[in-house]
């Protein structure tokens, strides 16, 4: 069973995926990476050469791939992996969902300064756009997830071991 990790920038998803692929000693996917791979290219670049609904096409055909070959991987999936019902259902058929989530002001100063993560909405502030995208995607988050775990104050080593745990428990991991 794969272990995917949902939430929203910030969160942690890249540092506590490689900690669970090490502990659990698994092959470890980040669909961002495989999504510039693909591409050729940075997200910021696919973003700008052809906009977010290129790179949600692209997003979508490389969760589609990775569902159907990994079976026993730690999936580390871009924030917006969400938008789209059908990759939650490919993720999910060989997978289970931890949710990291961290408060507004903690992601924020998290992602402030990184320049890989090229606006979502134009014309609002910072904050706004922080705000708006986190209130649109919560409710997909939230039903996409089988646990859920707040890295707010929390080490990504402890948040490592809570999944590990809860899926060990579930015998899912």
């Amino acid at each position: 069973m794969n272990i995917v990790l949902l939430g929203y920038r910030g969160t942690g998803k890249s540092v506590i995926s490689r900690i669970l692929a090490q502990k659990l000693k698994r092959k470890l996917i980040s669909t961002d990476k495989e999504i510039a791979q693909s591409a050729g290219m940075s997200i910021p670049q696919i973003v700008g050469k052809w906009g977010w609904p290129r790179f949600r096409e692209i997003e979508s055909r490389i969760i589609r791939e990775v569902a159907a070959r990994e079976r026993e991987a730690v999936i580390d999936c871009g924030g917006g992996v969400v938008l789209d019902d059908q990759n939650i259902a490919c993720l999910k058929e060989h997978g289970r969902a931890a949710l990291l989530r961290a408060g507004l002001q903690t992601l924020m100063q998290r992602i402030k300064n990184d320049p890989n993560r090229p606006l979502l909405k134009e014309g609002l502030s910072f904050e706004e756009e922080q705000k708006v995208i986190l209130q649109e995607r919560e409710p997909k988050y939230l039903s996409a997830a089988d646990m859920i775990c707040d890295t707010t104050s929390k080490k990504p080593q402890a948040t490592a071991r809570e999944i590990i745990e809860f899926f060990q428990k579930k015998e899912w991991a």
